[in-house]
């Protein structure tokens, strides 16, 4: 049986080649901010690979896209290109292999991109979603003493919510490892195979975020919330999707970037004023890229769970790689370099809004 040191080298090594090769190209100064007075439109033509996830949680993202936002603001010298992803190591390679320039991701996928290249590859530019977390469980269940012996299950291994819930546990005085065993067992899954695995009574709950959430909540017929993970930080806020941008790319790009950060500006003033037609925009971008729709009474319960900003609350990440190095799950890393807010903060100031702060 793998030991989880063991597992973790594996998968370092899958990457081993990628990351070497960006550390190679990167200048010993990559944890320097950009360069002020770089920022005018590029005079060449540019090419900017975005990505982000096909959920609602990445709302700004969806609308910057499907209302041309990101476009308009790019100019005509930037040609814009997107691709999807399922799952935050599947979009951290990208980054690596220098796929995508720009990503929309969650926190603890960013933190081990950053840890992987040993604070070279990436930077993170902009928040996007705060919220939008629970751990949603049988109604028999009422705290976390019913849950040892349990079966219950998070989207991976590793990802923020399998942080979220194993540290929740750990506080509570129960054990788990990455096997699937300890006081309380984890069975990391596909969110989709995580409902039907719920309204089967093959697990106990699940730590998920919207709308899966909303969804075991509507359809699962036995599931109550038993922890709002907004209950848990400071005002209620924490960071569930951030935008983070390769290094090479922002210290090459600082223009593109900036022009990539005035319009997630314009993107989420869009979101937070037009809830409506918001949901409708998303709701037609998540159809587009899955052919599946979210029904109006699973996308109006879940929106009001989630707040969308630009701030990328980074307390709440520095906590939740504590959290992550807790659990066994990351090891120390020193995240002092990963924030760049640099440009988001002339724009933000531009548009007469308030700085936002990093570590």
């Amino acid at each position: 049986m793998f030991t989880h040191a063991r597992i973790r080298a594996l998968r370092s090594l899958v990457l081993v080649f990628a990351i070497g090769s960006i550390a190679a190209a990167c200048s010993g100064d990559d944890r320097a901010t950009v360069g002020s007075g770089a920022t005018d439109k590029p005079a060449a033509k540019v090419t900017l690979n975005l990505g982000y996830f096909p959920n609602i949680t990445h709302a700004t993202a969806i609308v910057g896209v499907e209302e041309g936002i990101y476009a308009r603001a790019l100019g005509a010298n930037v040609t814009l290109k997107t691709q999807t992803f399922n799952a935050g190591p599947e979009a951290t390679e990208a980054i690596f292999a220098g796929a995508v320039d720009a990503q929309f991701i969650g926190p603890n996928p960013a933190i081990n991109a950053y840890a992987k290249s040993d604070g070279k590859a990436i930077r993170i530019v902009s928040g996007s979603t705060s919220g939008g977390a629970f751990f949603v469980v049988k109604r028999s269940i009422n705290g976390a003493r019913d849950l040892k012996g349990k079966k219950v299950a998070t989207p991976q291994l590793g990802n923020t919510q399998d942080v979220a819930l194993r540290s929740w546990l750990k506080q509570h005085g129960l054990s788990t490892d990455t096997t699937g065993g300890g006081d309380v067992s984890i069975v990391p899954q596909d969110n989709a195979d995580t409902l039907n695995a719920f309204k089967a009574g093959e697990i106990d709950g699940a730590w998920v975020p919207e709308p899966w959430a909303t969804r075991l909540l509507q359809e699962g017929g036995n599931a109550k919330v038993l922890v709002d993970e907004r209950t848990l930080w400071p005002e209620g806020k924490y960071v569930t999707t951030q935008l983070i941008v390769r290094t090479q790319y922002l210290n090459a790009h600082p223009d593109v970037i900036k022009q990539l950060l005035e319009g997630q500006v314009e993107a989420t003033k869009f979101v937070n004023e037009n809830g409506a037609e918001a949901r409708k925009i998303v709701n037609d971008g998540i159809e587009n890229v899955t052919g599946k729709r979210i029904t109006d009474a699973v996308i109006d319960a879940a929106w009001p769970n989630l707040t969308f900003t630009t701030d990328p609350i980074a307390s709440s990440l520095a906590k939740s790689a504590k959290s992550a190095e807790a659990v066994g799950l990351l090891d120390p890393v020193d995240l002092g370099g990963i924030y760049d807010l640099k440009l988001l903060n002339e724009v933000l100031r531009a548009d007469g809004d308030r700085a936002v702060l990093g570590l």
